[in-house]
Order: structure tokens, then C-alpha cells, then sequence
């Protein structure tokens, strides 16, 4: 199908400065137990093309499942007409956007592929682990699924560039609901955070298969916990809690198109401004945030962006300095700054945005019982469940599933309803402690929204357990 879609796209002879089509094939499987009882199975598969144009300055994109040759023209056709009407009135110049044509591949590599187990092989799995996660009679919703997701793309150019990219993605899942009287508690496998590339493997490179009865413990161990405390104090946040923080008080406010006001009526703008970058005090020394699509386990690595750009690690926030923005080629030439290859699309009928991919907190030097040591009050939180944060991306409000007390340097009681609320750069800057490689977990999330018309899109977040001083904690109350 590859070969004859290049063929056609050979054929189409588009009238223009440039003309790219960017072939999207997806298709997903959620199997699913719960409470003990196999779900409907969902699987899903789509395919299309986005095809856009260069006129001038000018540019435009339509999309199309018809992917004949005449379905093809007819986008074509529909791109350039926009491309030429939009000349001299965008405000970006797209004559700039012209690069060397890119060529190459990425394939995600999967050691155990999916196929390689049945599918009752794979209920089976779901339907153990759904039964050992049912430990008390006080335990009223639980679930085990995994989702997985195979995506194929190829990026043409008019001259000459060719780029195909095979990504494979799955997730596993797990909750536990226990419930006494007006008391509910839920405890789940990361917040569904463990997100990775790869086949089966990945279950137990995150410990899918001894993760229920911890989990179980916890949700029912929750029901007679007192509320966390309200006062201020040191907060530890494990790496699923800290995937959020990045996510909200780091990722969205560094966006490049939010920054310049595109998102201003739908998502919100950012409190960070373009003068910002190279001097802007964003956390303390041991703030090191790196946007690195090149780990083949973590969940949006990749070689190329949605517009053909060759992507590599960089550093956003080094040394608690902000650096470069989270900006691909269109924002970059828009606001004169340097960027990422992060222009995005969740699918072939949307057009790329600037978004996330994989944004890390690099490891420091401490071990968690360091961190734990070294303070006299604070409180211990896991897995968030609850999060807002202001249009700006600068007053936040966190809650997590799982509190416990530090006391004089040592875990004590367990807290149920642990929230902390702060404002972004306070809140980086009383960063006092990051924690070593052993302490660092490779997350993500399949459901960050943004853009209109809306995106949903994967991103993936790797980070050590991080000691923060001096944060309002408050409980349920």
C-alpha cells in the first residue's frame, strides 16, 4: 500500500512552492476484566493522508481517507487553493519553512510483539490479575486491561523527502475501589501512567504482574486513614505524581504557540513570556528538564516530527535556567527563538501543533531514603488523582491517591485526600533534592488535549522521586 501511495503522490504534479502528504495508519486493541468479568473487546483501525501546500508565504492542508489518486488531487487541490488564498495574510512567513528534505526511519522495537501471544492467553493474564486485585469484601470496582496501539506514518515531499516511522504503544491498566459506608478509595496502577514503546515486555519492565495485591492493601488501608494535615511543609512527590507536575507547571507553559497567544482561547496562555528564555529563573540548580524523543522504551520517541524535522534531545530548563521552548519549525520562525522538533498531529485529519513529546527531569544524586531522612515534617505523595491549574499555567491545586507522613526522617502514618497547591517558579525554585537513577520511573499519559479543533495525543514523561520545601498540604476536609 506504502508503494502505491508514493506513486500517486509522484503523480500528482501539485502546482506550488511545495507540496507534503503525511500518511497516518493506526490501529488499537483494549481488552479489558472487570470485576471478574471479561469486557467487550474494542479494536480500532483508521487511515488517511494530510496533504499541505506552499504558496509564497502562503500556507494550506486538507485531508482525505480516499486515498486514490483522484481522492489525493482533490486534497491536493483543496491545500493550494488555501496555500494561495492565505498568502500575504498568515502570520507566519512559510516561505522560510523550506529545509533539506528529509529522509529516514524509525521503528519502535518490540522484543515480545503482541501477536506473539493469543488472544485468550491475554484474557487469561487479565482475568489473574482482575481476581487477585478482589482481596476483601469491602472492595467494590476493579479492573485489569491493557491497550495497545500500532501506528504507521510516511512524510513525502515534493523534493525528494521521505520519511517512515513505525510505532508500537501499549499500556496497562489496573484500579482498585474499595468503599465503608460514606468512605471511598481508589487506588490505581500509576494513575494509568505506565505508559511505554514496545511489545509485551514492557508488563514487566513496570511490573504489571505484581502490582494488584499492593495495590488492593493500599485502597483498603486508605478507608480508616486519617486526612492529610494542612499546614506547610516539605513535600515528596514519586515519580507517577511528578509526570503531572512536569506536565501542567512545565510542558503547557513552555508551548511555544500557547506562549505567542494561540491557545489563549481554549487552553490558556502561559505565564512565561519570549523575553524569558536564556535568563528566566525557573527552579533551583537542580532543576535539569530535557525534551528527549531518543529512548527507545519511553512513550513518544521518534525520529522525525509531523513536519519532517529530525528530532534530538535538548535541554529546556538547564541548571534551573530556562533555555529553549517547547516550539517546532512554524513557531520557531514566528517568534525569532529556538525550539524542538515537537510539531504534532493526533492523527492524519488534524494538522501538526506544537505539543509535548517525551519531557524529563534528569536524574540528581540522592536515594529516596536520603530524601526521607533529611526531613523533619513533611508528607509523602503517590499517584495523582486530581489536578487544576490557572489559565496561565501558574497557580496550581494537586491532589494524589496515597499520603504518608515524614516525621523526624522516617514514614510514618499513612494519609488519605493528600493535596498541595503553589505557583509554578515558587514552587521549581523550592526544589531541594532530586533523586538518583534507582528512584527514576519511565511514565506517560495516552490523553493530553489541546488545540481546535481538539487534540488528544500521547506524551511521555520520565522523572526521579523530588524533595520540595516549604508547600501548602491539605487534606479532604
Amino acid at each position: 500500500m506504502l508503494e502505491r501511495l508514493e506513486e500517486r503522490f509522484h503523480q500528482l504534479e501539485p502546482y506550488g512552492d511545495f507540496c507534503a502528504l503525511r500518511f497516518v495508519r493506526e490501529r488499537s486493541e483494549v481488552l479489558s476484566v472487570r470485576q471478574n468479568i471479561v469486557q467487550p473487546v474494542e479494536t480500532s483501525e483508521n487511515s488517511g493522508a494530510m496533504l499541505t501546500a506552499y504558496a509564497g508565504d502562503g500556507m494550506g492542508y486538507a485531508a482525505t481517507s480516499d486515498l486514490s489518486l483522484s481522492g489525493l488531487r482533490r486534497a491536493t487541490e483543496q491545500a493550494q487553493g488555501w496555500a494561495r488564498q492565505s498568502a500575504g495574510r498568515s502570520v507566519v512567513d512559510f516561505s522560510k519553512m523550506r529545509t533539506a528534505p528529509p529522509v529516514g526511519e524509525y521503528r519502535t522495537h518490540a522484543v515480545i510483539p503482541w501477536d506473539s501471544m493469543a488472544l485468550p492467553d491475554k484474557i487469561d493474564l487479565l482475568r489473574t490479575e482482575c481476581a487477585r486485585l478482589k482481596t476483601d469484601d469491602r472492595m467494590v470496582d476493579w479492573e485489569a486491561s491493557l491497550w495497545y496501539t500500532e501506528t504507521e506514518t510516511l512524510y513525502l515531499t515534493t523534493d525528494g523527502g521521505r520519511v517512515y516511522q513505525h510505532f508500537v504503544y501499549l499500556v496497562p491498566m489496573m484500579s482498585a475501589t474499595a468503599n465503608a459506608g460514606s468512605e471511598t478509595q481508589t487506588r490505581t496502577f500509576g494513575g494509568r501512567g505506565y505508559c511505554r514503546q514496545g511489545g509485551l515486555e514492557v508488563l514487566d519492565a513496570v511490573g504489571f504482574r505484581h502490582a494488584a495485591p499492593q495495590l488492593a492493601a493500599e485502597a483498603v488501608q486508605l478507608l480508616t486513614a486519617p486526612n492529610c494535615p494542612s499546614d506547610v511543609r516539605h513535600v515528596l512527590l514519586a515519580p507517577d505524581q511528578m509526570i503531572l507536575q512536569i506536565h501542567e507547571s512545565i510542558g503547557h507553559p513552555l508551548e511555544l504557540d500557547r506562549i505567542l497567544g494561540d491557545e489563549r482561547n481554549y487552553a490558556g496562555t502561559s505565564f512565561v513570556t519570549p523575553t524569558m528564555f536564556g535568563s528566566y529563573r525557573y527552579g533551583s540548580d537542580l532543576l535539569n528538564i530535557t525534551f528527549d524523543p531518543s529512548r527507545p522504551e519511553q512513550y513518544v520517541s521518534y525520529g522525525f516530527d509531523d513536519d519532517g524535522q529530525p528530532a534530538q534531545r535538548e535541554y529546556l530548563i538547564q541548571h534551573g535556567t530556562l533555555q529553549r521552548a517547547l516550539g517546532g519549525l512554524t513557531s520557531q520562525i514566528r517568534a525569532d527563538l529556538p525550539g524542538v522538533a515537537n510539531s504534532r498531529a493526533c492523527s492524519w485529519n488534524r494538522a501538526p501543533i506544537d505539543r509535548m513529546a517525551n519531557l524529563n527531569l534528569e536524574p540528581g544524586d540522592a536515594s529516596l531514603e536520603e530524601m526521607i531522612a533529611s526531613v523533619e515534617r513533611g508528607v509523602y505523595m503517590k499517584t495523582n488523582c486530581s489536578w487544576s491549574i490557572d489559565d496561565s499555567r501558574n497557580k496550581f491545586q494537586f491532589g494524589c491517591e496515597w499520603g504518608q507522613l515524614i516525621e523526624h526522617g522516617k514514614l510514618t502514618t499513612v494519609v488519605k485526600n493528600p493535596n498541595y497547591r503553589g505557583i509554578s517558579a515558587t514552587f521549581w525554585r523550592n526544589l531541594t533534592m532530586v533523586g538518583n537513577p534507582s528512584t527514576v520511573e519511565v511514565m506517560g499519559t495516552p490523553n493530553c488535549g489541546k488545540g481546535e479543533p481538539n487534540q488528544v495525543i500521547r506524551v511521555g514523561h520520565a522523572s526521579p522521586a523530588c524533595l520540595f520545601a516549604d508547600v501548602e498540604v491539605f487534606g479532604g476536609e
